[in-house]
């Protein structure tokens, strides 16, 4: 079955883990995930607020009817949404997070797909944080792009691990979906020093998309949040955890490594079960302190949910908040 006929297919079906888990190529996950993703989600989550008008644009179903140009429909029969300068200047930079940390992963791809031999990128049996924080960003990325709008990549951990440079063609799908396929997770994280050298290379005003479990300080993520709102841009913080992570769902005494250099421990998960919810829960909510005290937007996103839904609802409520934003 080719991948045209495999795409038009209910999109829906492939938007859970488990599911993704049975395509082997990424390229070809990424396609099922924009197309559930679309189905759901249709107006930007990074519009800008300006209303000098810049260019015109394509109408796509789910655009706001009130910014037709009757003028040109009258004129060429095309309908054509009006945008305007803030909004074509305001570009997406995806930041996603492929430490050590993120290759954590609590869903077999064996399981999932009914074959022994199933496995993601580089191998891994599991589906990881990292495949589910790439499914996000290339979904992003396509529809960005299908917007008309311009988006850039960076990969990273204690310093950039790749690099695809901002761009509005439909083009730069494809090296952002292949650089996301090919990054290595086995280094520390580094936000402050990764912040630093993405900001150096931007001169106009962003849309930044954090995708990381957040396994750091508060405060550092603090700090480099900080830098972003310094330089007058916006964010949204996507962290991603495996369930097993936030239920910690072990029985019996195991050996625990840690995935950025740190020792091996033999511990009992029920001993130490309780303390470790509390501990996490507390993180949770620094982190979205502070990234809501910048006023940016935070979403918590489990690696074994549906990836269509979460970024639909986040997206509508991030628009509805925009919204009573201009009104009021």
């Amino acid at each position: 079955m080719t991948d045209a006929r495999i795409a038009s297919q209910d999109a829906s079906l492939y938007l859970h883990p488990q599911t993704l888990a049975r395509l082997g190529s990424f390229e070809l996950r990424a396609k099922m995930i924009v197309e559930g993703v679309m189905s759901g989600m249709h107006r930007s989550p990074y519009q800008g607020f300006s209303v000098e008008f810049a260019q015109h644009r394509p109408y796509s179903p789910g655009d706001d009817i009130r910014r037709l140009d009757w003028k040109v429909y009258a004129r060429t029969d095309k309908l054509q949404i009006k945008q305007y300068q803030q909004e074509t200047n305001l570009d997406l930079v995806l930041m996603v997070d492929n430490s050590g940390s993120m290759g954590f992963g609590s869903i077999d791809f064996a399981k999932a797909s009914g074959q022994g031999s199933a496995s993601g990128s580089h191998g891994r049996q599991k589906w990881t944080k990292f495949d589910h924080a790439t499914a996000m960003a290339a979904a992003m990325s396509y529809i960005t792009l299908q917007q008309g709008d311009r988006v850039g990549l960076v990969t990273f951990a204690d310093a950039i691990t790749g690099l695809v440079d901002r761009s509005g063609q439909r083009s730069t799908w494809r090296p952002i979906v292949e650089t996301l396929s090919t990054q290595t997770l086995d280094k520390p994280t580094d936000y402050s020093r990764v912040t630093d050298q993405v900001l150096a290379k931007i001169n106009n005003r962003c849309l930044f998309v954090l995708i990381s479990d957040c396994f750091e300080e508060p405060e550092h993520i603090r700090s480099a949040l900080a830098r972003i709102r310094h330089r007058g841009h916006d964010a949204i913080v996507f962290q991603v955890l495996d369930p097993t992570e936030q239920s910690f769902a072990f029985d019996e005494p195991t050996i625990f490594e840690g995935l950025e250099g740190e020792a091996r421990l033999r511990i009992n998960p029920r001993a130490i079960r309780e303390g470790y919810l509390e501990v996490l829960g507390e993180h949770m909510d620094a982190i979205e302190r502070a990234t809501l005290s910048f006023g940016f937007d935070y979403q918590l996103v489990t690696s074994g949910s549906w990836l269509g839904p979460t970024l639909a609802q986040f997206v509508a409520q991030r628009n509805a908040k925009i919204k009573k934003g201009k009104m009021g």
